[in-house]
Formats: structure tokens, sequence, C-alpha cells
């Protein structure tokens, strides 16, 4: 640059012919470079001295533009200071504007990488518009942009699995899209929420920079001294403190104390609506709100909004609460809509939601039916459990009213009304044996001790224990001489043996008698004691006296004796209670602790026979209790109503009820629960037999799991009495149409 501008200084210096021409011309360029100049510094903020006087000198020199007449050797000089300062500002307006071109193209370059247009184009229609829509908004093009697929909770869980980077995604619900944030908008969210500056290479604490030069610079803005109103007290100030706690003195001014917590508060306050009651008592109900215009109510609506005819002819089947009040309509302009119909209508309702306001607020309960259901596992997970009948056994002429298998599972005993008593062999149906015993037979039961094969019979007013005959010559050894009959050595009371044991008269075992017919019979665990329930018959009488109906309970003085526990070892009877509330239904025994269940007509209680008193009292709420079952554990109980109710008891629990299920339409008869399985049943006069999963759990937080499994058919008249396998998943029936059926899985 420097060799070409002397070449134009020797170029224009040589030419003297010409001298006032390229003088003229040159000062019009002066002038513009002065002009130039000046603007650069205004932009630039450069108020130095030599930039004024260089402004000052261009202005003259600009004035000078009209002076054609002046030295040749004054023009020259001044022409090549002209020069020069031309071709100096250009080379830095040059490098000035290459720098800002590129500093321009480093921030497009910038916005142009970093952000995408958005892919969805309603702008700012909010979304909920589109909820029932099957698409989000539309492109570009104006196409539909359809909605992405909810993932459920696996699939989230399964790609959080798969894909370590997952956690990097958020969703972008205005373009329906998963958005993956990148190392560097990981670090600007990580240092906002630290309170950080969002860009780490920003310095918010950059030393100051002093981009102006003055005379004073080393000196303050300000070199006036300190007033003398900054370090003396303000006398003002004193004064209004002065008053301020005068006036906290006399009470004038009360600080507010801090709110004290209530000691005591209503932990359902919602229920009771307190804070929600005016003054006058009355509950404070805001009036509705009209609802706001929307798509449909546009004179022009979007096609989707508009119903066909079918639609519309759909709409005068439904019920007028649900029909659609505003049906939309499409116009070509806003002066072709006619008047609104509905207008006086909805003024008038609105007058009447604003005057007419309920004053009861009813909180509606948004509830899916389903929900209130309890999931329970399918029945074909719960499995093996009695679905089919596998075998009958006949053989009986009336109705069989009780049963029992022996603890081996080998053999079922079973007694009759026509007054037999038969063994039958489980796996193949046969007979083994009968016994006649001259009366109706009403309980049956099997020693549930293997080593001790003996069955205990209630037959009318007696309890004869007989000998099967299923054992081998060692067992049957043992059980003729525990039949044998001994000297009776039990206490009389008031004149009349408690129980007699005498040899039966026509069958090998020992007799029982008692004052009142016999209705069951039970078997302690271990083997040695049984229970005998003779319930006696209460005579009502009703006396007329002083207007006023009394009755009056003339109970047999046999009351005492409805419930007695027999000893088989020693042959010994005992009466365990003094009196009874009520009638008796059921007696059994705790299978591991010294517990008796007594059931009446309407309790449970439950005895301690080793402390002699009673133990808990189980509220039953039923009509009349006809039967009794306990769980092995001991600790929770089922029984069978003459309601065709059936209630479940977790003793540990409660004593009312945990479940109460009314599955039969008639009268339960028999309840039972298996000893290996979580199976229960319950059998009725309505012909059929329920089956159910009842799983008790070890943990004393888990609830028992009750699950319907199935119901069995198959006897003509109604089931009498049901008893489960010792071993397998099976089930026996007994009916009233003499027949006895072996359900298994």
């Amino acid at each position: 640059m420097a060799a070409s501008d002397d070449d134009a200084l020797q170029v224009l210096s040589g030419d003297d012919q010409d001298d006032g021409a390229y003088s003229s011309d040159f000062e019009e360029e002066e002038a513009d470079s002065g002009e130039e100049e000046a603007d650069l510094d205004e932009e630039e903020g450069d108020f130095d001295d030599e930039d004024e006087e260089d402004e000052d000198s261009d202005e003259e020199d600009g004035a000078a533009d009209g002076n054609v007449e002046a030295n040749d050797s004054a023009n020259h000089e001044e022409i090549r200071e002209a020069l020069l300062d031309y071709i100096g500002n250009g080379n830095a307006g040059a490098d000035g504007d290459e720098e800002s071109d590129d500093r321009e193209a480093a921030d497009e370059s910038d916005s142009s990488e970093d952000e995408a247009p958005p892919r969805n184009t309603v702008g700012e229609i909010p979304l909920e518009f589109y909820k029932d829509e099957e698409h989000i908004g539309y492109d570009r093009a104006g196409r539909k942009l359809k909605k992405q697929a909810r993932k459920d909770q696996l699939d989230s869980f399964l790609d959080r699995s798969d894909d370590p980077k997952d956690w990097h995604k958020v969703y972008d619900e205005y373009n329906d899209e998963y958005v993956e944030l990148t190392k560097e908008e990981m670090g600007m969210i990580s240092r906002i929420r630290q309170g950080k500056l969002p860009h780490a290479e920003v310095d918010a604490y950059q030393p100051y920079v002093d981009w102006f030069d003055w005379d004073g610079k080393g000196h303050p803005l300000s070199n006036a001294p300190e007033p003398k109103r900054r370090f003396i007290p303000s006398k003002w100030e004193a004064k209004k403190v002065v008053k301020l706690v005068r006036a906290l003195r006399k009470g004038w001014i009360k600080l507010d104390k801090p709110k004290e917590k209530p000691r005591f508060y209503l932990m359902w306050g919602d229920d009771l609506k307190v804070n929600e009651k005016t003054a006058n008592g009355l509950a404070y109900i805001p009036a509705p709100k009209a609802k706001l215009p929307g798509h449909e109510e546009s004179y022009n609506p979007p096609v989707e909004y508009i119903p066909s005819e079918e639609e519309i002819n759909s709409y005068q089947l439904m019920y007028e609460e649900d029909r659609p009040k505003f049906i939309p309509k499409k116009f070509d302009s806003l002066r072709h809509v006619p008047a609104y119909a509905e207008f006086i209508k909805e003024i008038f309702e609105r007058c009447l939601d604003l005057y007419l306001c309920p004053r009861t607020r009813k909180k509606r309960l948004n509830i899916d039916p389903d929900s209130l259901l309890p999931k329970l596992p399918k029945p074909k997970d719960l499995q093996p459990y009695p679905t089919t009948c596998f075998l009958e056994y006949k053989g009986h002429t009336g109705a069989v009213s009780s049963i029992s298998a022996d603890p081996t599972g080998e053999w079922l005993l079973s007694g009759s009304r026509d007054g037999t008593v038969r063994v039958w062999e489980v796996q193949t149906g046969r007979c083994k044996k009968v016994w006649d015993m001259g009366g109706s037979v009403f309980c049956v039961a099997w020693n549930p001790n293997p080593a001790l094969p003996v069955v205990a019979i209630a037959v009318s007013n007696d309890v004869v224990l007989l000998d099967p005959e299923v054992g081998d010559e060692e067992v049957q050894l043992n059980i003729a001489k525990l039949l044998a009959v001994q000297p009776s050595t039990s206490e009389p009371t008031e004149n009349t043996p408690l129980i007699g044991w005498k040899r039966h008269d026509k069958l090998r075992g020992i007799q029982l008698s008692h004052q009142q017919n016999v209705v069951r019979v039970s078997w302690h665990n271990k083997g040695d004691y049984f229970v005998s329930v003779s319930p006696d018959d209460i005579l009502f009488t009703f006396i007329y006296l002083f207007s006023f109906f009394s009755v009056e309970l003339n109970a047999s003085k046999r009351n005492n004796r409805a419930v007695l526990v027999h000893q088989l070892s020693k042959q010994q009877s005992q009466n365990p209670f003094r009196k009874h509330h009520g009638r008796v239904a059921d007696v059994l025994f705790h299978p591991a602790r010294p517990f008796m269940f007594v059931a009446t007509k309407m309790h449970v209680r439950v005895y301690n026979l080793a402390k002699q008193e009673l133990s808990k009292k189980l509220i039953t709420g039923l009509q009349e209790i006809s039967s009794m079952a306990l769980h092995s554990g001991g600790d929770n109980l089922i029984l069978g109503s003459k309601g065709a109710k059936l209630c479940w008891f977790d003793m540990d629990l409660s004593v009312k009820p945990y479940k109460t299920i009314k599955n039969h339409k008639e009268d339960i008869n028999a309840v039972a629960f298996h000893k290996s399985y979580p199976l229960f049943a319950s059998c009725s006069d309505d012909l059929s037999t329920h089956v159910f999963h009842g799983m008790v759990y070890s943990d004393l937080m888990q609830n028992p799991l009750i699950v319907p499994l199935k119901i069995l058919h198959g006897h003509q008249k109604g089931v009498s009495d049901i008893k489960f396998h010792p071993t397998q998943p099976w089930l026996f029936t007994a009916g009233a149409d003499s027949v006895i059926k072996l359900f298994c899985n």
C-alpha cells in the first residue's frame, strides 16, 4: 500500500496542467472522508482532543471546496494529506466490515445449528383442544400429526433398563416427541439448579474496564467533603423512636402475636365443613361460571366439529340430559348467521343458576365400578381343588345325615336316617361293614388318631363307640381292651348319675346314654377326649300380667348337661359348664391349645379349659348358627347359618366377622376346612356345594385371602354334610337323596 500511495502522489504532482480539476475533485473526496471520519468517531465514542482537531480541520477543508484559485503548492499539500487520510480510513473501514461480517456469520451459525423449527405449527392454540382427537396438530405442509402411542409403566421401565441414557430424554408435549438432552444442556440445567449462570463461559464477576479517559481519572467522581449528617445521629429519627416507644407503652400500637396452634383439632374436619360455613351457618357456594365459547360455536367451525346426518339422528335417541345442547353449523359469512334461538332460554337458565343456587354442596365421586371390586387371582391359578364328581357311594335307603373320613384317607364312615352306619372304601366305593343302630343316626365321627381307629356314633339319646375293624391284629387287640367296659367312677349329681358307660347289647362297643337326643359328636386331635352335644327343649309360657306380656323360660333341670366331655381311656364323663347361654348348636376343640368353642344360637363362646374361664365371645350377627368349622391353625373360624350366610372370623383381628358371604339361597347345613390345603366349603338345602380358596398367612399384618372357586352340583335333594379328604384335595358330600359323592380335581 505504501508504494502504490507514493506512485499515486507522483502522478498527481507531475501533472501541472489539470491542477485545478484534480484539486477540486480531491477536495470533494476530502470532505466526504471527513464526514465518514466524524461518523466513525461518534459511533466508537472517541472524544480525544486530537480527533476534535481533525474534525475541525476536515470541516475547514470541506468549507474550502469552492476555492479553485488557491496556490498550487498549498493545494498539493492539502491533497496529499487528504489522500493519506482517505486511504487510511478506507483500510480501517474494510477491516471493521470484515470483523462485523464474521461476527454476524458466527451468530447466524449458532442460531441455525442449535435451534430447529418446530414440527407442530398450530401456534399458541391450547393443546387441550386436541385431547379428544387422534392428531395433535399440523405440519408445514398441512398434514395431520398423529399422536404417538403412550407407553405404560412396564414399557418405560424396560426402556430405562435397556438404554442407560433414557433419563436424558424429556417429553415435548407441543410436538409429541421425546427430546434427548445434550451434555451442554444437562450442564446448563445442573448450573441453574445450583443457582449459577447457565453458560459456564460467562464470568459474572470480571474486572471492570474503564473505557473513558479524562483529566481527573485518578480521583473519585466527586471531591466534595462528607456531609455532617453522615456521622451525627439524626434528631428526627430520635423523636420518631420516642413516639413509637410511648405508643407501645400506652397500648396504642398492638403487636401481632404469633398464632398458636390449637391443642385439639378435628381429625376429619372436611366431613363437618366447619371452615366453609359462614356467619349464617350456610356453606359458601360460588355461582357457576358460564362456559366459554369454543370452536363449536364458530360460524365456520372446522370440518371435524360438524356432525353428520347419522350423528344428528342418533342425538334424538339419547336422553335429554345426555343430548348435546348445541349443534355446530357452517355458514359462508357472518352476515348469513341467523339469530340464536336458545338465547333467551339460556339467559333465563343463567339467572336461575345465580338466584336459585343450591344451599348444600354435593361432592360427586367419579369412581370406576370395576375399581370397587377386589382384585382376586384367577381360579385356575389356585388349583388343585375339587371340580368333578369322580365316585358315588350308594347303599343307604334314607337321607345321609353325617359322614366322616379316617385320618389315613382310606375309609369313609356314613350315618343315615334309615338307622344304619356304613364303612366305605374310598378308592373303590365298596361297602366294607354295615351296622344297624336301631334308630335315626344324627352324627358320626372318626377318631383323628391313626393309632386308635374308633368311631363315635350319635343315635337318638345314645353315643356308641365301635371298632370299625380296619386295623391289623395288634390294633384290634388294643381297641378290644380299650372298649372293654370298666366300673363307673363318675361322681353323681343330685341323686342322678351324670352318664352311664355300659356294654352295647348287640354290638361290640360302649354305649353312653344321655337324657336328650345327641346331635353332635366331636373328637379332640389327640383322640382320647370327645364331646357330645344334647341340647334340651325350652318351654315357653306366656303369662298375662298387669296388661303386659312377660315370658317365663321354664328350662329342664338337665339344661346344664347339654355339653359333656368324655375321656375314652378312663371311661369317665364330666360336665365343664354349670349353665349355657342359649341352645347349644355345635362344639369343637382347639387343635393345639386347651380351648373349647361352644356355638349357641347367635354367639360363639371360647372357653379356656385350663383356667376354667371364658376367654372370648364372638358376635356373629347371624339369625341362627347351624354349623361350625375350625382352621388347622386354630385362629380362624367359619360359621354356617340358617339365614344362608357364611361368616369368617379372624380371632386375632376382632370378635366380629372378618367377612360375611351370602352365597347360598337356602339354609347352610355344614361347613368344612381342609387340614393341609387352603380350601373350605359349605353345603346347603339349595342342592349346591360351594368351594372356596381360603389362604391364611403367617404374617399377622396380612388379612386372609378368600376367593370363590367352584359350585358343585349333582344331588337331587339338599346336601346335609360335607367333609374333605385328609390328604388329597377331594371333597365328600352327603345328600338327602341317600347318595354320597366324591368330587376330585
